[in-house]
């Protein structure tokens, strides 16, 4: 966990000059040795007062006569606005008995409203949203989405009906279900290892009656009990526009937007004020240790306090505070309890930011096999002495580096801006608060940080052992009285309104060109400019990905990525994690199922030697034994973690079940392989394993940058162009396996006390991603990803059994999946089943898609290009893709005219083809004793697994 950072907007960046990292002297690959190399000079960016004196989101502001404000910031690199809606009120704001009641009103406020009744989603994918979604916090709740300019009039009228005009849309049926459907999030989430923790901590934390103790998500006793009346009673309050703030930015003016927010909300009639909760700040009477269990495979130690919140001049010293002792790389917490004592596998620290208070908290998870009191003692000893000494300068600026380095690299989406303007005005009445915040971390110093930190972390604390063992009851909903009847609510006076405008003609969408170019040594360089932001993205792509590994030697692939970024021959991994900090530059290395990727993102700024850095880690790691040993101890316990984790346990089973054992994707598609290979791999496995695949003549640049090709290249050349392949062979990866032939059946893995069950399945297509698969992938957005998609319509929005559901082809190079995951409520495991089988049998047979179907997918499809390609990030991975499966360069530009020619009977042919119920495998996750008499009832073959216990666990 590290310092969360909100986006900004920037004019510009001063170019200035930085020391340069020179390149490695051009050598093959030769292995390093163990003896400690010394470390290089530390690298330095341009001063952060640079960066930081360069943010600016302009803006003009007006409020209508009913109240509502509007915010407008005029960006006009792409045509397309996001429009954002933020409401006053939060979970703070909820009475005793009505917990949940502001996260409940985002659920139905997405169901329709009196002049739109359909789903807002559907409409708004219809009208080809990107972006689309809304959330609730403890102090707002907000709607988002950014459209395509002729869909802006369109997007306001829905916005302003479900602002003024709900509740004649919202019928008894409609509130239940949308309740069920908060529930199964709610046991969704505490479905998770640690997943009741954090009600623990409220609870402890904030004193009966206070604003903040209870959750977001609320009680299962309180949605149960919520009534039509009380529910109206509550939007009535609280979601008039004198309660609202509208922000427009992207492909807007000033005059238009007064003509339009005018037009759509001025008739709305001003609601009662809500004057948000006043919440003090509490101070424990006497420290609290709460010691909880759960299904984990590790002990978890966390400390927390509650301190002031937005605006007190005690937060930002705090938030930095909380970065130097576990948010950063090179924490405090990191290098003593991770790096040097080696006694934690994971830390971290945080000062949450809530508009009335805040909760400073940190932790460490315990390694296994070490003292869970020492490592309290430790992670204690670490805070006290930060404390008693203050951080440094140099920690200090590593924080702030990065925290404006994030916000720069967080502008190119219209939609970040709209937040960071609603949450100034919302929150402290001033658009620009960001550049107070902004300046405050500019200007803080040791005295500071060490004064806010004594303050406030020397007060009673609240402190939660979380060990493994049998979890504390749960809490269900209550089952409905049969033949229980709600009281009827008044009916609602519907308002007329003038019919909803049409949606203008959408542009097709103008990708960036692609250029080509080499190095010298025939690195292929593949790049687009995106001058939005002064920001260079970087992925050094190789063909070998978690598919490289052997099928006896699974995770060795990635456990050599993981120490490759752990230290390198000239910088060890605290060195490494301080360069990244000091220049605000993110380096990463990773893989997915068929590639590997080092990874780069940088402010242009401090490309040099941000490159200089990527080259160090990729050409030159040290595989130090030390560090071999930390990670290797790290993964085991994080394997021991997945047996805990209902995700990781599916994903670990489906893949052999449908691919067989030994096919490249019949393992895990995390990569983290098997205990027994993780236990026995050697420092040369590791070097073998980097001379095999982590080489110049299987490599390919993708770059996304403000500089053009020409300023690049040079720099580039500098950091890899002298780079030679080694004299050993470079790795291949065999697809020739022989894929089992799979029948209808049911592996359950048991895991007790689980309150939902995920439900994995499905089966090998006969398509590969370098197929032309866009008839098939749009006939599926109907069945299986969209969220009125048949599956999802049915299970969450029909019969409010899950959260969401969803069916994906997952594009790989090769033969790809369909992987239905649908967790559903533990007792409706059977018939979610069933229900699935239903939709898939009756969707391939008879009952295709329909003509409104078709209409809305490919709508939404062509409209939705606008917005898909609005940063730098989005067009990297565009690039990358395109390689990956064999597309032209102009291959986004291609779309909208192949999906407006397809037909309803071709979507249906291509489905039918390739999709087979009949041939799904399903893996359920869940209480075996709940929900094995539900599947028995199904008439497939059912086998049932343990969930194998933590090998590793205390």
């Amino acid at each position: 966990m590290r310092l969360a950072a909100s986006s900004v907007a920037l004019a510009a960046l001063l170019a200035v000059s930085t020391p340069v990292l020179a390149a490695p002297a051009a050598t093959a690959f030769v292995a390093p040795t163990t003896q400690a190399a010394p470390q290089a000079e530390p690298l330095r960016g341009a001063p952060v007062s640079e960066l930081i004196a360069r943010v600016d989101i302009p803006w003009k502001r007006f409020q209508l006569d009913n109240g509502l404000t509007v915010l407008v910031h005029e960006d006009r690199k792409a045509p397309v606005v996001a429009v954002s809606v933020w409401y006053n009120v939060g979970s703070k704001d909820e009475p005793k008995g009505s917990t949940g009641f502001a996260h409940l009103f985002e659920h139905l406020m997405f169901g329709g409203s009196e002049n739109s009744p359909s789903s807002h989603i559907q409409t708004m994918n219809a009208a080809g949203a990107t972006g689309l979604n809304g959330t609730t916090w403890f102090d707002r709740t907000n709607y988002f989405q950014t459209v395509p300019t002729p869909a802006l009039e369109y997007t306001l009228y829905l916005e302003s009906d479900r602002m003024g005009y709900l509740l004649g849309q919202v019928s008894q049926e409609v509130l239940d279900l949308q309740r069920g459907v908060v529930q199964n999030e709610k046991r969704q989430g505490d479905n998770q290892p640690y997943g009741l923790t954090y009600y623990a901590t409220l609870e402890a934390l904030f004193p009966e009656g206070h604003p903040y103790r209870h959750s977001t998500i609320g009680s299962m006793a309180d949605l149960d009990a919520a009534s039509m009346e009380t529910v109206r009673d509550w939007f009535r309050q609280n979601y008039g526009p004198n309660n609202a703030v509208l922000v427009l930015s992207g492909d807007i003016d000033e005059a238009k937007a007064r003509e339009l927010t005018q037009k759509y909300f001025g008739a709305i009639a001003r609601g009662p004020v809500n004057t948000p909760a006043a919440a003090s700040v509490p101070t424990l009477a006497a420290p609290i240790e709460q010691v909880l269990h759960d299904r984990v495979a590790q002990t978890r130690i966390s400390r927390t306090w509650a301190v002031p919140g937005l605006g007190d001049p005690d937060s930002v010293p705090l938030s930095v505070g909380a970065a130097v002792l576990g948010g950063l790389a090179s924490s405090r917490l990191d290098n003593v309890l991770v790096r040097d004592e080696q006694i934690a596998s994971g830390v971290s620290a945080n000062n949450q930011v809530f508009q009335r208070l805040g909760m400073f908290s940190y932790l460490a998870v315990v390694k296994p096999g070490a003292d869970a009191d020492a490592v309290a003692q430790r992670m204690d000893a670490v805070l006290a002495d930060l404390i008693a000494n203050g951080p440094t300068q140099d920690e200090i600026d590593r924080v702030v580096t990065r925290y404006a380095s994030q916000r720069i690299q967080g502008l190119e989406m219209a939609n970040g801006k709209a937040s960071v303007l609603a949450e100034g005005q919302l929150y402290a009445g001033d658009p620009d608060f960001y550049k107070k915040e902004l300046a405050a971390y500019a200007a803080v110093t040791p005295a500071q940080v060490q004064a806010a930190m004594r303050k406030w972390l020397s007060r009673p604390v609240y402190s939660q052992i979380v060990m493994p063992g049998e979890r504390e009851a749960y809490v269900e909903a209550a089952a409905a009285p049969s033949g229980a009847t709600p009281t009827p609510a008044a009916p609602i006076q519907r308002v007329a309104r003038d019919p909803a405008p049409a949606i203008g003609q959408v542009s097709n969408v103008d990708f960036p060109a692609v250029e080509r170019a080499a190095l010298s040594n025939g690195i292929e360089i593949v790049y687009a400019r995106s001058t939005t932001v002064p920001v260079t993205r970087v992925a050094l792509e190789f063909d070998a990905g978690v598919a490289a590994d052997r099928a006896d030697r699974l995770g060795a692939h990635t456990l050599m990525l993981n120490v490759m970024q752990e230290g390198t021959t000239t910088r060890d991994s605290k060195a490494l994690a301080e360069a990244q900090e000091r220049l605000g530059a993110s380096v990463s290395v990773g893989s997915s199922m068929d590639r590997t990727v080092a990874n780069l993102s940088a402010v242009t700024t401090n490309l040099q030697p941000s490159l200089a850095l990527l080259s160090d880690v990729v050409r030159n790691p040290a595989f130090a034994p030390a560090e071999i040993e930390r990670l290797r101890a790290t993964r085991l316990a994080g394997l021991a973690n997945e047996k805990t984790q209902p995700a990781a346990l599916a994903g670990r089973a489906l893949p052999p079940l449908i691919y067989g054992e030994t096919h490249p994707y019949g393992r895990s598609f995390s990569g983290t392989g098997d205990e027994a290979v993780i236990r026995s791999l050697s420092r040369d496995d590791l070097i073998a394993e980097h001379a095999r695949w982590i080489r110049p003549d299987n490599a390919r640049l993708f770059v996304v940058s403000d500089l053009p090709l020409a300023e690049l290249k040079p720099q580039l050349e500098a950091a890899f162009g002298n780079w030679r392949a080694p004299a050993t062979a470079k790795g291949t990866k065999a697809f020739d396996a022989a894929l089992p032939q799979t029948a209808a059946r049911i592996v359950l893995i048991d895991r007790p006390q689980s309150p939902q069950s995920l439900i994995y399945g499905g089966q090998v297509l006969p398509v590969s991603g370098t197929d032309d698969n866009l008839t098939l992938t749009t006939a599926n957005t109907v069945l299986g990803t969209d969220f009125l998609s048949r599956i999802n319509a049915d299970l969450r929005e029909t019969k409010g059994w899950s959260y969401g559901v969803r069916g994906t082809i997952n594009q790989l190079q090769n033969r790809a999946p369909y992987i239905v995951n649908a967790p559903v409520q533990a007792n409706r495991t059977g018939e979610s089943i069933a229900a699935l089988i239903g939709q898939y049998e009756r969707f391939l047979g008879a009952d295709g898609v329909t003509a409104a179907e078709r209409e809305r997918t490919v709508l939404g499809d062509t409209r939705a290009l606008s917005g898909s390609y609005e940063t730098s990030f989005q067009v990297l991975n565009a690039l990358r893709s395109n390689a990956l499966y064999g597309r032209p360069d102009d291959y986004q530009e291609t779309l909208a005219g192949r999906i407006n020619a397809l037909t309803a009977e071709q979507m249906d042919a291509a489905a039918r083809a390739a999709i087979d119920p009949a041939r799904f495998v399903w893996v359920v996750v869940g209480d075996a004793s709940v929900v094995k008499p539900q599947l028995d009832a199904l008439g497939l073959p059912v086998e049932v697994r343990s969930a194998e216990a933590p090998t590793t666990a205390q």
